[in-house]
């Protein structure tokens, strides 16, 4: 049976992500937290990927509006800050949908968060012959590198 929770935390994450419409706030793992008490108050953690991040203030009202959308009159949504977010918590459909919007995904973190040092694969060729060009891209989560075999210039969501 579906719950009123449930079906808050499938509105509220299927919001995308005003900086990368291809994503949803689930996908990226931004969605933390939904609860109802006893008057029908619902309370939503967000956590941003970065404690500046320019979207935090669209989502927020997103988040709030698409709930209340839905019949939900008393909405707070709260940022949570601790602990900072980190790429694992992007799910795999995310990492799938970065990867077919042509930006390369977050490599995986191994052995208690320390990253494995490992090629970042170019999402249209699949080489691991690329190189960083610049650490900031259009977004600050993201990096720009260039494929040394196909010679294509892609962003890739940087981990951390």
């Amino acid at each position: 049976m579906v719950t009123a929770i449930d079906e808050i935390r499938r509105i509220a994450g299927a919001i995308p992500d005003p900086e990368m419409p291809a994503l949803t706030i689930a996908d990226l793992g931004i969605l933390r937290d939904v609860r109802m008490d006893g008057s029908g108050h619902v309370d939503v953690d967000i956590t941003p990927t970065y404690s500046g991040c320019p979207a935090l203030d669209v989502i927020r009202e997103d988040v709030e509006r698409c709930i209340r959308d839905q019949g939900y009159t008393d909405v707070a949504v709260r940022v949570v800050l601790s602990p900072a977010w980190t790429t694992e918590w992007m799910s795999e459909a995310g990492r799938v949908k970065l990867r077919e919007y042509g930006i390369a995904p977050p490599r995986q973190q191994l052995f208690d968060l320390q990253a494995l040092k490992i090629a970042v694969e170019c999402p249209r060729c699949d080489s691991p012959r690329t190189h960083e060009l610049a650490h900031f891209g259009s977004t600050q989560c993201q990096a720009v590198r260039r494929c040394d075999a196909c010679g294509e210039t892609f962003p890739h969501f940087k981990e951390h």
